[in-house]
């Protein structure tokens, strides 16, 4: 069933996104489409053998996996698929776009839980019926063998139990650092410090805070203790998220709930409470003493510099593990985030597949099986192993597998499985972190970030920041969504 979005509210999240609307363009549809061919044939995976499917993602490293391994897809489905690879902002114009006008140029989508699913999931298909499908491949391991919390986060939307996306990449922040210092400085850290340095869940976030000021002050290997994806950008929202969960606040009340399964109407902005304050003033001090170049990287600015040996440890993407055993052979660790007030918060960023609601019958299920194997268990293991990129699983069983579980000792042949134990616990319910999943998380993000930097540059007191976040974010989800 093709399902319908409203077009002003497209528009509008287009819009707010940047998008520049030539006159016409994708907003006319383009009446009698026609289907691909389904071929008579017994073989589930090649009826469809002719088509051409076009996958829009941003650009990540498990996509450069994919899109550089794509023949054993080609061979087995006679299926070919144009990969299409952006930045978050321009990828999430063109597939509202493409929605609006009723068409389905890109067939296969990366649906960011919140620049794509949650404003725009009346136009996915709804992957059950896809799944229980008797013409159509079995999902391998059914939906149970994803991650629960990441089938939830990056799949789901509303409380109808639709499956819009599959967990296809879980990107999460975890707490990375020079294993061979802390070992080096470990004994005169603890005399010093009083307490034991070793990175952990035991660790609270004010003794990072005290670890990071003594590597200032006395390693020689590095210039700082801690290094921030602080820019104004995405980066610093999901960055003072870390906190903000650790110290008991969060962007609306009940937060595991619209982290989940997502919300339309979230409720009033809770930036004012006095955890929240907390959170944010403990931030501005840790931002004081970390690397000053902190608020000018992004996520692609904070790897490089760690790797450069600017600063001894920092809260970055768990998969850019393979970059940092590359650069920092034997050097490094990793551990959950450390606790605030109220818990560790490991923020995911993780992402699905999906289709567009406006594909065609045959084209839809042509489309399924793109999805069906990019998820795979051997692809997933593929990834791994890639020399081009590579994510890691989103699946249980791809982490039962032998020669994963040997590859988490090193020497690594896949050495972003290295993290997977630290994994396991940033995953579970209690520690993983979920920002909110609002339609218009697009706008929130950009107020969060603003008025943090503004914070950082003292502009504004911690205090007044989060008020002001708040009153602004009340403001944005006043005005609703429909689609």
């Amino acid at each position: 069933m093709r399902r319908g979005l409203d077009r002003r509210s497209v528009l509008r999240g287009a819009l707010a996104g940047g998008a520049a609307l030539a006159a016409g363009g994708l907003l006319s549809a383009c009446g009698g489409r026609a289907d691909v061919a389904r071929l008579a044939t017994d073989d589930r995976w090649r009826q469809f053998a002719g088509t051409t499917l076009n996958f829009v993602s941003e650009s990540t490293a498990p996509t450069a996996a994919i899109a550089a391994n794509l023949k054993p897809f080609q061979d087995l489905t006679g299926i070919n698929v144009n990969i299409v690879t952006l930045e978050l902002s321009a990828m999430t114009q063109k597939v509202a776009l493409d929605l609006a006008g009723g068409e389905s140029q890109y067939q296969l989508i990366y649906a960011d839980p919140y620049n794509v699913l949650a404003p725009y999931a009346n136009g996915l298909a709804d992957l059950r019926e896809l799944a229980s499908d008797p013409t159509l491949p079995p999902l391998e391991g059914g939906f149970g063998d994803f991650i629960d919390t990441q089938l939830d986060a990056a799949g789901k939307f509303g409380p109808g139990g639709e499956i819009f996306a599959i967990p296809y990449d879980c990107p999460t922040i975890i707490w990375q650092y020079r294993a061979d210092l802390f070992a080096k400085y470990h004994d005169r850290m603890g005399e010093d410090l009083g307490f034991d340095p070793t990175p952990g869940l035991d660790r609270t976030w004010e003794e990072y805070f005290r670890i990071a000021k003594w590597f200032n002050d006395n390693a020689t290997e590095t210039p700082f203790g801690t290094g921030h994806q602080a820019k104004q950008h995405g980066s610093l929202m999901c960055d003072f998220s870390n906190v903000l969960w650790a110290y008991g606040g969060d962007y609306f009340e009940h937060g595991d709930v619209v982290g989940r399964l997502g919300a339309r109407d979230p409720g009033p902005c809770q930036l004012g409470s006095e955890q929240a304050i907390a959170a944010a003033e403990f931030y501005h001090r840790l931002i004081s003493i970390a690397d000053p170049s902190s608020t000018s990287w992004d996520w692609n600015g904070l790897s490089p510099a760690f790797r450069a040996g600017r600063f001894a440890m920092c809260p970055d993407w768990h998969e850019n593990a393979a970059g940092n055993e590359e650069a920092l052979a034997g050097k490094m660790g990793y551990a959950p985030l450390p606790r605030g007030p109220v818990r560790s918060a490991n923020h995911y960023g993780g992402t699905g597949i999906s289709i567009s609601g406006n594909t065609l019958p045959n084209e839809r299920k042509a489309a399924w099986l793109f999805v069906l194997w990019s998820t795979s268990v051997q692809t997933q293991l593929d990834d791994l192993k890639s020399s081009v990129g590579g994510g890691t699983p989103t699946r249980k069983s791809v982490y039962e597998l032998p020669e994963v579980k040997a590859a988490q000792r090193r020497p690594s042949p896949m050495p972003n499985i290295l993290t997977a134990p630290v994994m396991e616990q940033a995953w579970a319910p209690e520690n993983i972190g979920l920002r909110p999943k609002v339609p218009m998380w697009n706008e929130c993000e950009t107020t969060i970030y603003t008025q943090l930097s503004r914070m950082l540059a003292g502009d504004l007191s911690p205090a007044e920041a989060m008020r002001e976040t708040a009153k602004r974010i009340d403001r944005i989800t006043a005005r609703g969504w429909v689609n």
